[in-house]
């Protein structure tokens, strides 16, 4: 009895992949089918077979041929109310058949059939490596109770500061740092890089990585909707469903081009009998091939199988869009902002400087306990630099008040302390010339200069230094070739800003901008420029994302940065910025390509059709050549 259940399962194993693979594929088999009736009609007829099994199979080539096409035109005809090349190939196909040609006809369904299989193939293959991400997301995770018992639950039953239980060769079911062990993860499938990660007690994990060496537990840090794999599957189904505008144009042109040829059409069979003294089935010839030959398969198959197979080469490599019409867009900006802290620096700023004009050996401490409450990263900074340096003495602060854009206000004890940038400060009563001097000098060394004042007066600076990214540097070089503006918004002060602008080899900056202020630059930008993309990380960065032409999201980012963005960057690399705008730059010149080959091919077939030196066959394997060309062509993108 077990030996019959294991039998039975192994061959439910391989049978749905099997059954899955043979639904991917049937209209491909279909065709096959069709064209090997087609070949028997035909080696029938030429050996004098019976007239009535040569009628039957051709018969049979035509409807398990054409069953897909013809299926696809007559529900648009009847649910859309819309013709379309399908709707042309059937009634050319019939039509060749009416009047003896049935080998042409059978030519005619079996290339068109085999044509929109490669179609209908080529698009599948393209969104497979966006849609398996869907099926490498975990379903049930190992929770540590609180008696240190493992049970497996369901993902989303997962609580953010749940233990988890990840062993060796497990998928990661949840965002989160490591509390104990050891490993190394393969985040391919978040950052498309091939190279195992190591990872150690506080690194963090992803949802839907690959545990490899070791067993972990792992504190869970975000629930399963909020998790980066999961935004990533919802940017998979934005993208899937986006179409940009060019295809969205040929689409909206089809249904009254359609309808222009079949008006040509019957023109034709009405004017040349009179006009040029032809015979019906001459004239009846001629409009068939026109029928076939005006079809617009090729313009129709020009952009979506190129756009979606660039979409895909993205997504491997760690690049994911909201639809194609923003890669298409990303090669025409003319102008490309950038934030500074965590885009064109690490946003791993360190203290360098601490002056102080108070003798008061309790400033650091008050110092930490205010920005011990602040998540920004020159906060981290600063709380880090004054940990090495103050002693343990615990401070109470009463009260604190962000001030967006310039800093905090803190309450403690009797004294008001604020601690922020230059605008923060600006109404301090006293600022004395030790500290007006310092900060001249950290400003010129391109650093950023946080001050800290006590009741309305200026009492210490700290000076903040963020490394730029080696390939914040490449990638503007890079873009200033391409002739692309680049620029630089950053809410430091002028003389930081230049410092920065001029290492990072930036053409422009924009000093002392507020979050709100942002917008109104991106604004300006567009003004002056025409398309603009703004790349960014953090919450103050969203409104000038989406207000830009391209928003471009560091996948290390703020949750807010990466669901406004229109590209996210999954692993923070800014050089696949310049590896997307190539790719882009590709996917344009292909779609030009495949559009101008296209209509050159419809002008050429029609004009030797009208010169009566095109035959039926020869007008299908020339117009569905080329359609079937202008696919490979697109296809090219896989590769990157």
């Amino acid at each position: 009895m077990n030996w019959e259940g294991n039998v039975m399962e192994l061959s439910n194993t391989y049978k749905q992949p099997f059954l899955e693979k043979l639904s991917i594929h049937r209209e491909l088999i279909f065709a096959i089918v069709g064209g090997l009736l087609l070949l028997l009609a035909y080696l029938s007829e030429i050996n004098q077979a019976n007239g009535v099994w040569v009628a039957m199979l051709y018969v049979l080539a035509y409807i398990i041929g054409g069953y897909y096409k013809a299926k696809e035109g007559i529900e648009d005809l009847i649910y859309d109310k819309s013709l379309n090349v399908e709707i042309l190939m059937i009634i050319a196909a019939v039509g060749a058949a009416s009047i003896g040609y049935w080998h042409e006809g059978a030519i005619l369904i079996f290339i068109f059939s085999l044509s929109g299989a490669l179609e209908t193939y080529s698009l599948q293959k393209s969104e497979k490596d966006l849609s398996k991400l869907i099926k490498l997301a975990p379903e049930e995770a190992n929770l540590i109770t609180e008696h240190d018992t493992v049970t497996p639950v369901r993902v989303s039953q997962l609580e953010i500061g749940d233990r988890i239980l990840i062993r060796n060769g497990e998928r990661v079911p949840a965002d989160g740092k490591i509390m104990s062990g050891i490993t190394s993860i393969d985040e391919s499938t978040i950052t498309g890089e091939s190279m195992p990660v190591n990872k150690d007690v506080g690194d963090e994990v992803f949802n839907g990585t690959m545990n490899g060496s070791g067993s972990i537990v792992v504190e869970v840090t975000k629930k399963d909707e909020d998790s980066l794999f999961q935004k990533m599957i919802r940017l998979v189904e934005e993208a899937k469903g986006n179409r940009p505008p060019s295809q969205q144009l040929i689409e909206k042109i089809e249904g009254p081009y359609v309808i222009t040829v079949l008006v040509v059409v019957s023109l034709m069979l009405v004017i040349p009998p009179f006009a040029f003294d032809w015979s019906f089935d001459q004239t009846f010839y001629r409009a068939m091939v026109l029928l076939v030959v005006a079809s617009p398969c090729a313009v129709v198959a020009s952009i979506m199988p190129a756009l979606l197979s660039a979409i895909s080469s993205g997504a491997r490599n760690g690049v994911l869009m909201k639809g194609g019409t923003y890669l298409e867009k990303l090669s025409k900006v003319k102008a490309v902002a950038f934030d500074k802290t965590g885009t064109i620096t690490k946003g791993e700023p360190e203290v360098t400087d601490f002056e102080t004009v108070i003798d008061d050996e309790n400033i650091l401490q008050n110092i930490l306990a205010i920005e011990k409450q602040s998540s920004h990263p020159l906060a981290r900074a600063i709380v880090s630099f004054a940990e090495t340096r103050g002693s343990t003495r615990q401070v109470s602060v009463q009260s604190t008040e962000d001030i967006p854009g310039q800093g905090v206000r803190a309450v403690i004890g009797d004294n008001v302390w604020m601690l922020g940038n230059e605008r923060l400060i600006e109404k301090v009563e006293v600022f004395p010339d030790l500290l007006r001097k310092k900060r001249e000098l950290l400003q010129s060394e391109g650093k950023t200069v946080v001050y800290v004042a006590k009741d309305d007066k200026l009492v210490a600076v700290i000076g903040v230094k963020d490394q730029i990214r080696p390939e914040a540097k490449a990638l503007i070089q890079f873009l200033n070739q391409q002739g692309v503006k680049t620029i630089m918004i950053t809410g430091d002060h002028e003389q930081t800003a230049a410092s920065i602008g001029h290492e990072a080899g930036l053409k422009e900056w924009i000093s002392e901008c507020l979050p709100e202020e942002k917008v109104l630059q991106i604004e300006k930008l567009r003004e002056a420029y025409g398309s603009v993309a703004m790349v960014g990380d953090g919450v103050n960065d969203a409104p000038a994302m989406a207000k830009a032409d391209i928003g471009i999201a560091m996948g290390n980012g703020t949750d807010v940065a990466i669901e406004t963005s229109d590209l996210v960057l999954m692993n923070s690399e800014l050089h696949k910025i310049e590896r997307s705008y190539k790719l882009s730059t590709k996917l344009n010149r292909i779609i030009k390509q495949n559009l101008v080959f296209s209509i050159a091919v419809i002008i050429l077939l029609i004009t030797a059709n009208f010169a009566q030196s095109l035959t039926l066959p020869l007008g299908v394997i020339g117009h569905e050549g080329s359609t079937i060309l202008v696919i490979l062509n697109g296809l090219r993108l896989l590769r990157g």
